[in-house]
């Protein structure tokens, strides 16, 4: 009996359709998740060498990036619809530990940023960074774009509370990325550029209000970002540190573990927020441009998804979400390389660290949940 090939065996087309199918069903995005592993891997590989060879710290960060990865593809499962109705419960329990932390929080490094809850020690602040844009979002979603002048004055209370709070601790690198996130979704919400170009001369306005409010050390790291060498053995000597050892490392880099600046402990802080200086210092320009790439990467396909949202909610979000990564790199990359003041911020998916890392990946969580529940609309 003859069989029929044609009717019997899968085409391509088949195959690919199910593959996709599969993905979907996973609420999980290939292309994102794969550049989001090769960052992992690399920042690992990064961080080995910026211990001191550590396997402990090496395998305590896996182990921290291992949950965040479970976080995510566990938060990708929830439809936009539901991360929508919890919004105001993240929002308001975000609220409520940054009271907490200024009245009972934990003290480390002359600032009063963490809570502790049993062997648990996090900071409030960072969960802001996803509950901002969530709130702003939903509050937008149920609003007509463009915002108006009431609208943007709820938003501005929004915004404003939790900021005061988080610059309280002092923290002032975290209370400008919240604020970052907070203002991407009103931009995305659409504005007219001459309200944008108010807006920042109203900014510029206010800069020596913020000056006379900053703490000193604040106050330092700005002196210090104009002119590191007036003070090379005190506030300057990171910056002057990072800087040596990225030029030192030239084209192909000293090799993984040979770094004079950072083996030698010249550079401080080199297992976290100056983690890129020994990057450029071993792997040279070759291993910059291979983490600039993959941040690349990872930015575009995620401006793809928010562009592809199929609501306001899940767009607004989407879109803040991906702009604010973009924003941890630029200012980490910037502060280490001299182009911007020292802020505190980490290197993300590479630095070590736990709670921004889970933070980072509960983001693109949402991320995934948003794109891959395209057809399950909020009911506006």
């Amino acid at each position: 009996m003859a069989i029929d090939f044609q009717r019997t065996a899968p085409t391509h087309g088949a195959r690919v359709g199910r593959k996709r199918s599969l993905w979907l069903r996973l609420h999980l995005d290939p292309w994102l998740l794969s550049i989001l592993l090769l960052l992992i891997a690399f920042g690992l590989v990064v961080l080995y060498s910026a211990s001191g060879m550590s396997a402990q710290t090496t395998l305590a960060q896996a182990i921290r990036m291992g949950v965040a990865l479970v976080g995510a593809v566990v938060i990708a499962q929830f439809s936009p619809a539901t991360l929508y109705r919890w919004t105001p419960l993240a929002y308001g329990g975000g609220l409520l530990m940054l009271i907490a932390v200024e009245i009972m929080g934990d003290i480390g490094m002359g600032a009063q940023r963490w809570l502790e809850i049993g062997p648990l020690r996090f900071q409030p602040s960072e969960l802001m960074k996803i509950a901002m844009p969530m709130m702003l979002a939903a509050y937008l979603h149920r609003r007509p774009l463009p915002p108006s002048w009431r609208d943007l004055l709820v938003c501005g209370v929004i915004i404003a509370v939790p900021v005061l709070l988080i610059a309280r601790q002092p923290d002032l690198g975290t209370s400008m990325l919240v604020t970052a996130a907070a203002v991407f979704v009103i931009l995305l919400a659409g504005l007219s550029w001459r309200f944008i170009l108010s807006l920042a001369v109203m900014a510029g306005a206010a800069m020596p209000l913020l000056w006379l409010n900053m703490h000193n050390y604040q106050r330092q790291r700005v002196l210090t970002f104009l002119n590191p060498e007036s003070d090379p053995l005190g506030a300057g000597w990171n910056i002057i540190q990072s800087k040596t050892a990225i030029g030192s490392g030239g084209l192909e880099g000293k090799g993984w573990g040979l770094g004079t600046q950072s083996q030698l402990e010249f550079l401080p802080e080199r297992h976290t927020d100056f983690i890129v200086a020994v990057l450029g210092e071993e792997f040279g320009l070759i291993g910059m441009a291979t983490i600039l790439v993959l941040y690349l990467l990872l930015v575009s396909r995620g401006l793809v998804m928010a562009n592809q949202a199929q609501d306001t909610y899940g767009r607004l979000l989407a879109g803040s979400i991906v702009l604010t990564f973009f924003i941890y790199v630029f200012v980490n990359i910037g502060m280490v390389s001299g182009i911007l003041p020292v802020v505190g911020v980490p290197l993300p998916l590479v630095s070590y660290g736990g709670t921004s890392s889970v933070t980072l990946m509960a983001g693109f969580g949402i991320l995934m949940s948003i794109h891959t529940h395209r057809r399950r609309l909020l009911k506006h």
